[in-house]
């Protein structure tokens, strides 16, 4: 059976899009029962709607509290069947009371090699820091920001003429790649959380992709199709 799983936005979606494109594929055992947005403009609600997904907005602004704003998405969330929740650039602070909700289930991508370069704007960060080496991660959600548990990386170089658009074009690539991936060995039931470490079953060695400024490592290594 495919993993139910509720996808938030804040954005343009282009992860929501990527794992779209690889459940159509065939690749990713999923279905996306829910994309919710906190922002009305979103452009990721358009890219669910082009695919017949249900999506709804619920704009954090309309409530009180922080704890009132998830405890709507979470009834919205639990009605659509979603066993599993995927941020797709949601630019929230999830509360205990949401991240209780769905333990070792919350999924997350950040622009930046963790822990790295935590919060907003990774890439630009990276790029005035002049590092060498940025990336991506996907971590599951605890309490703190972009803190969770990593399940996999992708570092890609970083060069002195690097800009936030030219570096964060580099790692966007590879977040399409490497997030379906990680979204894939949960629905497959292979990843186990010790501690800080995340245990992936049967997981593939490091990846070397693409060369000169492509180049890239992702680790754990991609598997078929992704």
């Amino acid at each position: 059976m495919p993993l139910k799983t509720a996808v938030l936005i804040s954005g343009s979606g282009s992860n929501l899009q990527s794992i779209i494109d690889r459940i159509e594929q065939g690749v990713l055992n999923a279905q996306i029962t829910l994309v919710l947005s906190n922002k009305s403009n979103a452009f990721g609600l358009e890219r669910a709607s082009r695919h017949g997904l249900k999506n709804k907005i619920i704009e954090h602004a309309s409530f009180r509290s922080r704890e009132d704003f998830d405890q709507a998405m979470i009834k919205e969330i639990r009605d659509s069947g979603a066993e599993a929740v995927i941020l797709a650039g949601f630019m929230r602070i999830l509360t205990p009371l949401f991240i209780n909700s769905f333990p070792g289930r919350i999924l997350n991508i950040h622009p930046a090699l963790l822990p790295s370069f935590p919060g907003v704007h990774g890439q630009k960060q990276a790029a005035d820091y002049a590092v060498k080496i940025s990336g991506c991660s996907v971590h599951f959600v605890d309490e703190k920001m972009d803190h969770g548990p990593i399940i996999i990386q992708a570092a890609v170089p970083a060069f002195a003429q690097d800009d936030p658009k030219s570096l964060g074009s580099r790692i966007l690539a590879l977040e399409h790649r490497i997030y379906p991936q990680a979204i894939q060995w949960l629905a497959q039931d292979r990843l186990r959380i010790a501690g800080r470490r995340v245990e992936i079953q049967n997981s593939p060695g490091p990846l070397l992709v693409g060369k000169d400024k492509d180049s890239a490592i992702i680790c754990p290594g991609l598997e078929k199709n992704f």
